[in-house]
């Protein structure tokens, strides 16, 4: 069956010469307004380099009539929420959002987009934070190797600089510049705005009509980048900073995305690097070399690169780059294999399904193709991806990536020893021989017949009870997708020994089941258009799939049968433990991760909640083979089994076909209940790890409501008022004293255990000051109820993103297993919104008061300088 992704799609110009988009999307729960601008980092001029970036954090700060965090606020009373990204060739402005707002979300977009002030004070204050995001970002060792590839493939293109700007090049900026750019890229003619979801089309280009008609026509002012010239070399850099773990990449200059060639290295990079029988998954982090690998075209407009990325433990670099020297020189000289073709086209088809089955998702897409063309391109691009032929791969990858172009940028520890060289990198090409590694044959597996399935529906969900498994299904149409997952409860209790026993053990039964292998298991659930995923929260564990809905039958019987037989071989357990131990290693590099990690440890000591479910550097090394045995058959004598399945399926049909396979699932035990945890407060404690870094990352947490305590509605509306752009904690920190770039607020709550937690990045030498400023505010919300129209505006906010989190198939399962796992049951679905609606103000100043006492906090910091 052919795909249209732009079915039902109506396209209108306005005289002002701004184009609108809209379309209904099959299945949809809410609706997207997506402004496309074709503005963004290749526009700059050296002299305002980052200018792009600073005009889309200005767009929410204020209009004639909206005043500084009004727009935000608006949109959060609407139900939605609304964000915005800046790209090398566009930025785009998006809202999703209940259908019935979004009329509210074009009046909103327009102001902005049309009338934006660029206050001079505002955007002084604003540039403090800008700058804050800009050394976060060079705290991100992946983000700092990514540009630093950019600038050594390109000598000319605007596309080697430093994306959102150095702090000597923000500093500088001035409002007139930013004026300036704003008045000369950001008009009608430029504009893109596309609008999907569950929407009726005539009535949505009326109101878009109505919002942008007004917008008088100009004419660009464009300041095209230089061409890039032709050169073939290899170049190399090391970078080096106060990091555990090692990144890499290599990468070579290739086409942008209307090339002819575009769309056969598309197949490559998936053909390399996605998924686990992917060649780079196999011949490097199967093997336990990286903990990280994967492969990448990105074409932004002008220009192409192709690269390949990834994360390792720094003594295995030379291992590595070898090994992706062998995977390119394969596809120069010998191609894919029929088989290798046939899995990329299986998972393109499912990937885009995901990426589009959400109204953003499909908004975005429309607008994309738009400012390349014409929405045509959407659907031409689709058919052109599958119909690539091998011969095609091989023949670009023998044109582009070349051994005598590549480049390469590795990021290492400080005290590593070593040192990658433009010699180096050369001999690693030069002297290797393409590896032969053939497909595995997937054998056809023995599926049970259907099974009589009775069961009762609540809401949309259909509950079928088996002796030892519960099924809950539910219908989700739009794209031809399934989610699937099995789950159990955990039961064994987490200790300092053991932690990340069963990360391991979830995570290495995934590396052979049955009479399957790692490579074939990996393999077969590719062949279904998803890969075989490992889960473990603190309260349960699974394994999920999204596969295409025309192989789910034969999906769950992979899933039963990962969960049921993982052969647990001695080697591939080594492999994973390898794995997992550079991970807890490299944990301590994440600047977000981190703080919280050391914060629930101090919080909640050594539980299934204190513990990271990695493990921890010291007791990963430490499990044996036996553990983790013991741990998988220990788990399945207890409790039942519960199967989840969303999507393109019939409930009723579906659940005979699950309970052929599960028939055999026998009635267990129950699970004991989980150890309650205190949760009056915490011994106020401070956990601090010294870094060099260029930001302080601070985690707070205080006692707070667990899934089950009927509070936690309370609890989630507090953050909601709190957090988010136009939030309390926003506005008081970094709108008005531009303290952090990052803050936000969360109602952070498991099946037995709840906290309020608080996150904040901020300058070292402004630490204090903003943990301050933070205490202060949270004092406040305990002495003081909130606003009515602050309570409103969060009540709707979250009530509205209940039909927004609906979107996607997968998000609706992970719906359904918490509710199933850690809530009241399927209950919890029926209107999730009355929860939030039945919180008085009253009732979160009162939660305010219990929780927030800064005597009982406990803080995570890792703590720059």
């Amino acid at each position: 069956m052919t795909v249209r992704w732009t079915e039902g799609v109506r396209r209108e110009v306005l005289p002002n010469g701004l184009t609108l988009l809209a379309q209904p999307v099959p299945g949809a729960t809410a609706v997207a307004s997506v402004g496309h601008v074709r503005a963004g980092f290749f526009d700059e001029p050296d002299a305002v380099t980052g200018v792009s970036h600073v005009l889309e954090h200005m767009l929410f700060k204020g209009t004639p009539t909206r005043g500084v965090g009004a727009i935000a606020q608006q949109m959060k009373t609407a139900g939605g929420y609304l964000n915005a990204g800046t790209g090398y060739d566009h930025t785009v402005y998006y809202a999703v959002l209940p259908p019935e707002s979004l009329d509210i979300a074009l009046d909103l977009q327009a102001d902005a987009l049309r009338r934006s002030l660029i206050d001079r004070d505002e955007l002084k204050r604003e540039l403090v934070v800008i700058i804050e995001e800009a050394k976060r970002k060079l705290d991100t060792p992946s983000a700092v190797v990514g540009e630093t590839l950019h600038a050594l493939l390109f000598d000319r293109h605007r596309i080697r600089r430093w994306r959102i700007g150095t702090e000597a090049q923000l500093v500088g900026l001035s409002q007139a510049d930013v004026l300036g750019f704003y008045r000369s890229r950001y008009v009608p003619s430029r504009t893109i705005v596309a609008m999907a979801g569950l929407l009726d089309v005539g009535r949505a280009l009326a109101a878009a009509r109505d919002c942008f008609a007004g917008w008088e026509p100009a004419a660009p002012t464009l300041d095209p980048s230089p061409a890039e010239p032709e050169h073939r070399e290899v170049r190399a850099r090391t970078l080096r900073g106060d990091v555990r773990h090692a990144d890499f990449a290599l990468g070579w200059r290739s086409v942008p995305p209307l090339h002819p060639d575009a769309a056969a290295l598309d197949l490559a990079a998936l053909i390399l690097g996605s998924g686990r029988s992917s060649w780079l998954y196999r011949s490097l982090r199967a093997p336990g070399l990286v903990t990280s690998v994967g492969a990448q075209h990105f074409a932004p407009t002008e220009v192409g690169v192709f690269s390949i990325a990834g994360e390792l433990d720094a003594v295995l670099l030379d291992e590595a780059i070898h090994g992706v020297a062998e995977c390119t020189t394969r596809l120069r000289e010998q191609g894919p294999e029929e088989m290798d073709l046939a899995r990329a086209r299986t998972l393109l088809k499912a990937s885009w399904a995901r990426r589009l089955q959400t109204a953003e998702g499909r908004a975005g897409a429309l607008a994309a193709a738009e400012a390349l063309g014409g929405v045509a391109l959407l659907d031409e691009e689709y058919a052109k991806l599958l119909a690539v032929t091998a011969t095609q791969v091989q023949e670009v990858a023998a044109e582009y990536l070349s051994p005598d172009a590549v480049a390469a940028v590795v990021y290492l520890p400080e005290a590593a020893p070593q040192e990658l060289t433009v010699e180096g990198l050369r001999s690693a090409f030069e002297r290797v021989l393409p590896l032969a590694v053939r497909a595995p044959e997937v054998p056809a597996l023995s599926l049970a017949g259907p099974a009589t399935a009775r069961g009762a529906v609540t809401g949309a969900v259909l509950h079928v009870a088996l002796p030892g498994a519960d099924l809950l299904l539910q219908r989700k149409p739009g794209v031809p997708l399934v989610s699937l997952g099995v789950y159990r409860r955990r039961t064994l209790p987490d200790a300092l020994p053991t932690a990340g026993l069963g990360a391991l053990a979830v995570r290495a039964a995934v590396r052979g089941a049955g009479a399957l292998d790692a490579r074939t298991l990996a393999l077969a659930f590719e062949r279904l258009g998803g890969a075989l995923t490992p889960l473990l929260a603190a309260d349960w564990f699974g394994f999920g799939a999204s596969l295409l809905a025309e192989h789910a039958v034969e999906g769950a019987a992979l899933l039963d049968l990962v969960l049921r037989e993982p052969t647990y071989q001695s080697e591939e357990i080594a492999r994973e433990r390898a794995t997992l131990t550079s991970e807890a290693v490299q944990a301590a590099d994440d600047m977000v991760r981190y703080p919280i990690q050391l914060a629930l440890r101090a919080a909640f000591g050594e539980s299934r909640y204190g513990l990271p479910a990695h493990g921890l550097p010291e007791s990963v090394p430490a499990l044996t083979d036996g553990m983790v045995r013991a741990w998988h058959a220990c788990e399945l004598a207890v409790g039942r089994t519960v199967v989840v399945a969303v999507g393109e399926l019939e409930p009723e049909r579906f659940a005979g076909h699950l309970a052929g396979l599960f028939a055999s699932d026998v009635s267990r035990s129950d699970a004991p209940p989980p150890r309650e945890l205190p949760a009056t407060g915490f011994d106020a404690r401070q956990a601090i790890v010294e870094r060099v870094k260029r930001q302080s990352a601070l985690a707070m947490l205080f006692p707070g409501p667990s899934r089950s305590d009927p509070t936690r509605f309370a609890g989630e509306v507090w953050s909601a008022i709190a957090s988010g752009l136009g939030g309390k904690l926003f506005m008081a920190l970094r709108e008005r004293r531009s303290l952090a770039y990052t803050v936000f607020a969360s109602s952070w709550q498991r099946s037995s255990a709840g906290a309020l937690l608080l996150y904040l990045a901020t300058s070292p030498e402004r630490e204090e000051e903003a943990r301050e400023a933070l205490l202060g505010e949270l004092t406040r919300f305990g002495e003081r109820p909130p606003e009515q129209e602050e309570l409103a505006r969060a009540v709707s906010y979250l009530s509205g993103q209940v039909a927004v989190q609906r979107q996607a198939a997968g998000s609706v399962a992970a719906e359904i297993v918490e509710a199933w796992l850690m809530g009241n049951g399927l209950s919890d679905l029926l209107d999730p919104a009355a929860g939030y609606r039945a919180v008085t103000a009253e009732a979160v100043r009162q939660l305010a008061a219990d929780s927030l006492v800064a005597a009982r906090r406990v803080e995570g910091i890792v703590r720059g300088g």
